[in-house]
């Protein structure tokens, strides 16, 4: 049986003089970590054998431990490795364009409250007690208080494996905790499948008849998105400050929500004996061609975190999965199959020019997709879905 990946956020709850210690801890961290990318930038070194001979030393000068000393090099030369990542996918722009120069034309930076990663020999966990013990650069820091849901601290006693990192977010404190849960057993005789169709008026639809409205949501974005501009024009510190601090709500907003959906889509199929179907949406932001008011909307609305999000807990719920051609879905007649693009005279309205049947589009489209998938899992096919980024 296999593991899932997950992380856990607890919440610290440091006294004053215990936020000051942290605070000072990450900024000696990330300071060096800087030094570290400029001096690998000017050598063209980047690899964590090559940064360790060339700063192991001066990085225990600056004030570090053994233990974070290697814990910086491994933050600087991953930089460099998911650096060349994007710039091999094309995702930081072709070679010899502005976006793709400012990539690589000066080192990674790291801000003064990057996260920084921490193993077992610099943090202990004191789980009944909800306290942990973490290197400081002012010394060893103890009974530093910790909160979070209860499930959550179910899973982190249960399964914790690995690194955790430090963070400050908003002026609060955070330790983000790896953990390694074992997979439910995959039911590998569903009794159909439950097809989801993501969209944005309608966050997700599925063939059960389940609409997730994102009018209220698409509301935020939009006033997000009109503040966001507005701090832009304006361009002062106060406002770019602001305007960081609103992206950031507007992501854990947009994350909550993705969360939730995704947890009730998963619990109707376990609870039925179905699997889910999903459309592949890899490249839907380049294939897509819309006004530029739905363009901004689409490329601000996370399918792929919501998909990575049903596709996770499913593994770990033991539903089984197919990724089904979104080629027609929407305007297809679930009942006759026939496809023309007339049948959808609206956003929200399904009307087939053949047999006559009517519904709501985004429900046809679902029911397309739950039969697309259980004809892939009855193909076989059901192994060609692509590789999972696992998040949580």
């Amino acid at each position: 049986m296999g593991r899932v990946k997950l992380v856990v956020r607890v919440k610290l709850l440091p006294t004053p003089e215990q936020a000051a210690v942290l605070e000072a801890t990450l900024r000696t961290c990330n300071e060096a970590a800087n030094w570290l990318s400029e001096r690998a930038f000017a050598k063209g070194r980047t690899s964590r054998a090559a940064l360790q001979v060339l700063a192991y030393a001066e990085l225990k000068a600056k004030g570090l431990s053994a233990q974070p000393a290697l814990h910086v090099l491994r933050k600087v030369a991953d930089a460099y490795t998911t650096l060349r990542a994007n710039l091999k996918a094309g995702n930081l722009g072709r070679p010899h364009s502005k976006q793709h120069a400012r990539a690589t034309g000066k080192p990674v930076a790291f801000r003064p409250d990057a996260a920084q990663p921490y193993d077992d020999r610099c943090l202990s966990w004191q789980l009944q007690q909800r306290t942990v013990s973490i290197w400081t650069t002012g010394g060893r820091m103890k009974d530093l208080a910790f909160t979070g849901q209860a499930e959550h601290l179910a899973v982190l006693a249960a399964h914790r494996k690995g690194e955790s990192d430090l963070l400050r977010r908003d002026g609060a404190w955070y330790l983000i905790a790896t953990c390694e849960v074992p997979e439910t057993e995959t039911n590998t005789t569903p009794d159909g499948f439950v097809g989801v169709d993501l969209g944005i008026v309608n966050i997700a639809t599925t063939s059960e008849g389940t609409r997730y409205s994102g009018r209220r949501l698409n509301r935020h974005r939009q006033a997000d998105r009109k503040l966001r501009t507005k701090l832009q024009k304006k361009g002062s510190k106060s406002a770019k400050r602001r305007a960081r601090k609103h992206a950031g709500r507007e992501a854990r907003r947009a994350r909550d929500v993705n969360h939730k959906i995704s947890k009730h889509i998963v619990a109707e199929a376990q609870r039925t004996g179905r699997g889910i179907a999903l459309e592949d949406l890899s490249g839907i932001r380049e294939r897509a061609r819309l006004r530029k008011p739905r363009r901004a909307t689409l490329h601000s609305w996370s399918f792929h975190q919501l998909g990575a999000f049903i596709a996770y807990k499913a593994k770990r719920a033991g539903v089984p999965m197919v990724y089904i051609d979104p080629a027609y879905t929407s305007q297809q007649c679930s009942q006759c199959h026939h496809i023309d693009k007339k049948n959808r005279p609206s956003q929200a309205v399904f009307v087939c020019r053949s047999c006559g049947f009517v519904e709501h589009a985004d429900l046809n489209s679902s029911h397309n997709i739950a039969a697309r998938g259980w004809m892939m899992w009855v193909r076989g096919a059901e192994s060609q879905a692509p590789a999972l980024t696992l998040i949580a």
